[in-house]
Protein backbone atom coordinates (compact mmCIF):
# COMPACT_ATOMS: atom_id res chain seq x y z
CA UNK A 1 0.00 0.00 0.00
CA UNK A 2 1.65 3.55 -1.04
CA UNK A 3 2.07 5.99 1.76
CA UNK A 4 0.48 9.09 1.25
CA UNK A 5 2.68 11.77 3.42
CA UNK A 6 1.65 15.04 1.90
CA UNK A 7 -1.64 16.95 1.56
CA UNK A 8 -0.73 16.65 -2.69
CA UNK A 9 -0.19 13.57 -2.80
CA UNK A 10 -3.24 12.62 -1.03
CA UNK A 11 -5.14 15.04 -3.48
CA UNK A 12 -2.81 13.92 -6.52
CA UNK A 13 -3.92 10.08 -5.53
CA UNK A 14 -7.92 10.74 -5.14
CA UNK A 15 -8.08 12.26 -8.76
CA UNK A 16 -7.61 9.35 -11.03
CA UNK A 17 -10.26 7.93 -12.58
CA UNK A 18 -9.94 4.47 -11.44
CA UNK A 19 -11.13 3.70 -7.92
CA UNK A 20 -9.05 4.76 -5.31
CA UNK A 21 -9.39 3.71 -1.34
CA UNK A 22 -8.05 5.93 1.11
CA UNK A 23 -7.06 3.60 4.27
CA UNK A 24 -6.27 5.77 7.40
CA UNK A 25 -4.62 4.53 10.40
CA UNK A 26 -2.43 5.47 12.73
CA UNK A 27 0.77 3.72 14.56
CA UNK A 28 -0.86 4.02 17.72
CA UNK A 29 -4.37 2.21 16.73
CA UNK A 30 -4.51 -1.16 17.76
CA UNK A 31 -7.44 -2.35 15.30
CA UNK A 32 -5.02 -0.66 12.41
CA UNK A 33 -2.94 -3.19 13.49
CA UNK A 34 -5.29 -5.64 13.54
CA UNK A 35 -6.21 -5.44 9.71
CA UNK A 36 -2.40 -5.39 8.46
CA UNK A 37 -1.67 -9.02 8.29
CA UNK A 38 -4.17 -9.81 5.82
CA UNK A 39 -4.61 -6.18 3.60
CA UNK A 40 -1.52 -7.69 1.33
CA UNK A 41 -3.55 -10.15 0.37
CA UNK A 42 -7.22 -7.57 -0.16
CA UNK A 43 -4.74 -5.54 -2.44
CA UNK A 44 -3.58 -8.27 -4.54
CA UNK A 45 -6.86 -9.53 -5.16
CA UNK A 46 -7.94 -6.12 -6.29
CA UNK A 47 -5.42 -5.48 -8.38
CA UNK A 48 -6.26 -3.75 -11.59
CA UNK A 49 -9.49 -2.48 -10.13
CA UNK A 50 -8.39 -0.96 -6.67
CA UNK A 51 -5.85 1.65 -5.93
CA UNK A 52 -5.02 1.67 -2.49
CA UNK A 53 -3.05 4.37 -0.54
CA UNK A 54 -2.54 4.86 3.34
CA UNK A 55 -2.57 7.75 5.22
CA UNK A 56 -1.61 8.47 8.99
CA UNK A 57 -4.71 10.24 10.70
CA UNK A 58 -1.70 12.22 12.62
CA UNK A 59 0.40 13.20 9.54
CA UNK A 60 -2.53 14.90 7.92
CA UNK A 61 -5.12 16.39 10.81
CA UNK A 62 -6.31 18.69 7.79
CA UNK A 63 -7.50 16.10 5.30
CA UNK A 64 -8.74 14.10 7.92
CA UNK A 65 -10.50 16.83 9.60
CA UNK A 66 -12.26 17.76 6.45
CA UNK A 67 -13.21 14.55 5.41
CA UNK A 68 -14.85 14.17 9.11
CA UNK A 69 -12.48 11.12 9.51
CA UNK A 70 -13.01 10.33 13.14
CA UNK A 71 -13.02 6.39 13.84
CA UNK A 72 -9.95 4.40 12.56
CA UNK A 73 -9.00 2.68 10.49
CA UNK A 74 -11.44 4.74 8.46
CA UNK A 75 -11.67 3.23 3.94
CA UNK A 76 -12.90 5.91 1.80
CA UNK A 77 -13.31 5.21 -1.92
CA UNK A 78 -12.76 7.95 -4.56
CA UNK A 79 -12.92 8.42 -8.16
CA UNK A 80 -12.51 11.49 -10.21
CA UNK A 81 -11.82 13.33 -6.65
CA UNK A 82 -15.14 12.37 -5.50
CA UNK A 83 -16.77 10.67 -2.77
CA UNK A 84 -17.92 7.00 -3.80
CA UNK A 85 -18.69 5.90 -0.37
CA UNK A 86 -17.14 4.92 3.32
CA UNK A 87 -16.72 2.70 5.47
CA UNK A 88 -16.16 4.30 9.13
CA UNK A 89 -16.91 2.58 12.59
CA UNK A 90 -15.61 2.37 15.89
CA UNK A 91 -15.94 -1.21 15.82
CA UNK A 92 -12.79 -3.50 15.11
CA UNK A 93 -13.24 -4.11 10.75
CA UNK A 94 -12.93 -7.64 9.44
CA UNK A 95 -11.56 -9.00 6.32
CA UNK A 96 -15.00 -10.17 4.82
CA UNK A 97 -16.44 -6.43 6.30
CA UNK A 98 -13.45 -4.84 4.25
CA UNK A 99 -14.41 -6.79 0.96
CA UNK A 100 -17.85 -6.15 1.23
CA UNK A 101 -16.88 -2.62 1.45
CA UNK A 102 -14.83 -2.84 -1.92
CA UNK A 103 -16.83 -4.57 -3.69
CA UNK A 104 -19.84 -1.87 -2.77
CA UNK A 105 -17.40 0.85 -3.62
CA UNK A 106 -16.34 -1.23 -7.13
CA UNK A 107 -20.65 -1.68 -8.07
CA UNK A 108 -20.98 2.21 -7.12
CA UNK A 109 -17.93 3.37 -9.32
CA UNK A 110 -19.74 0.81 -12.55
CA UNK A 111 -22.49 2.77 -11.99
CA UNK A 112 -21.36 6.05 -12.42
CA UNK A 113 -19.60 5.22 -15.86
Amino acid sequence: MNKLSTEAEFRDAVQSEGVTVAVFKTTWCPDCHFIDPFMPEVEEHYKGVITFVEIDRDDLPDVCSELNILGIPSFVAFKGGKELVRFVSKLRKSRDEIEQFLERAVQVSANLA
